[in-house]
């Protein structure tokens, strides 16, 4: 940040010279899947209320303390870098109040936007020592667009119900109500955690960063040894290799997490970088926050539905080459199906492409 910056409070320019999008509503970056469950919460009157009476369990005050007490609070005389980075993001996407954001001690890296009445936003040592200033910044930005999408209240039921679930594992009723709920709560997530990520590119406006970012957290701080281009034909590869069997696989290994694998994550975020729909948010062509209210449902869910039919007819995973058939009505599919999974496999990858990892 400039000096003058500093003197001034921050109340002017980012620390270095990045569009605004003043008013800007969440809506703008917010993955389909995400926004057409939120905004059906939204348009419930008295949701988030009932929904915090209900919680009324949630250790929210512990959290706030265990933090105040056994981390380090970001501040302009702790972790300065971080502060104007947090300030940066908010001024960017216009988030009114800015959250307090800590630090904790955990090798692993990680980051999280919780609490129920105000977000807090915590950063563990492992991720600050694993990533340069810029692509840290992509990933405060992610978690200030999950402050301002309202996240924090649903991770957070899901942190508490997560731990409920280990103690009343011996409740076999009970214990397969609450992993349900989880469940749906997971799929919920792993969709938000593609908005923020769009929002991290948002508030850092460096795609390379932001692809950067996300290959240290899988492959740890051997940039050297790294390659973007490479990453992405990862992601490629498991889109579209192997047959039905690596389908079925590869939903059973998403399931328990509640973020999506970091290479499925990488090629999201640059289609979307890529898109028509980013590049007039960088017009400042973007829903505004005032307009929330008269947002529909109906087109919500319809742009959902869009949005997954598309991702079905575009995807070269066995499965949902499947489903497409089925809905097409393919000629040959009873002699797929009669030649068993290996009538499913994807063709090999053209000469030249990303070469199949040896099994």
């Amino acid at each position: 940040m400039h000096d003058g910056d500093r003197q001034s409070g921050h109340e002017r320019v980012p620390s270095r010279q990045r569009r605004r999008f003043p008013g800007i509503s969440s809506r703008a970056y917010e993955h389909p899947a995400d926004r057409s469950a939120l905004v059906a919460l939204r348009k419930l009157s008295g949701f988030d209320q009932v929904f915090k009476a209900l919680s009324g369990l949630l250790p929210e005050r512990s959290l706030r303390l265990l933090f105040l007490s056994d981390s380090v609070r970001v501040s302009e005389r702790q972790f300065g870098h971080l502060h104007d980075m947090l300030l940066d993001a908010c001024y960017i996407l216009d988030l009114p109040k800015v959250p307090p954001m800590y630090v904790t001690q955990d090798p692993q890296p990680n980051a999280m936007c919780i609490g129920l009445d105000e977000p807090i936003i915590v950063i563990s040592t492992g991720l600050v020592e694993l990533l340069d200033e810029e692509e840290m910044r992509a990933v405060v930005g992610h978690e200030v667009g999950h402050a301002l999408s309202g996240h924090s209240v649903y991770r957070t039921v899901l942190l508490f119900l997560t731990n409920l679930a280990v103690k009343v594992a011996w409740i076999p009723l009970g214990n397969l109500a609450i992993m349900a709920i989880i469940a749906a709560l997971r799929e919920w997530f792993r969709k938000s955690e593609l908005s923020a990520d769009r929002a991290g590119l948002l508030v850092g406006q460096d795609v390379r960063a932001s692809m950067r970012g996300l290959m240290k957290i899988a492959g740890g701080n051997h940039l050297h040894e790294m390659n973007v281009d490479a990453f992405l034909e990862q992601a490629e590869e498991y889109d579209s290799g192997g047959d039905l069997r690596d389908s079925v696989l590869k939903i059973l290994n998403v399931l328990p997490r509640s973020h999506p694998f970091t290479t499925v994550r990488a090629s999201e975020l640059k289609k979307w970088a890529e898109s028509r729909d980013h590049q007039r948010i960088m017009d400042g062509h973007y829903p505004r926050r005032d307009d929330d209210k008269d947002a529909k449902v109906g087109d919500s869910f319809r742009e959902s539905a869009a949005s997954y039919a598309s991702d079905v007819k575009d995807s070269k995973d066995p499965l949902m080459k499947l489903v497409t058939d089925l809905a097409g009505g393919a000629g040959d599919l009873g002699g797929r199906v009669k030649r068993g999974f290996d009538g499913f496999k994807s063709p090999p990858p053209a000469k030249g492409g990303p070469a199949t990892a040896a099994e």
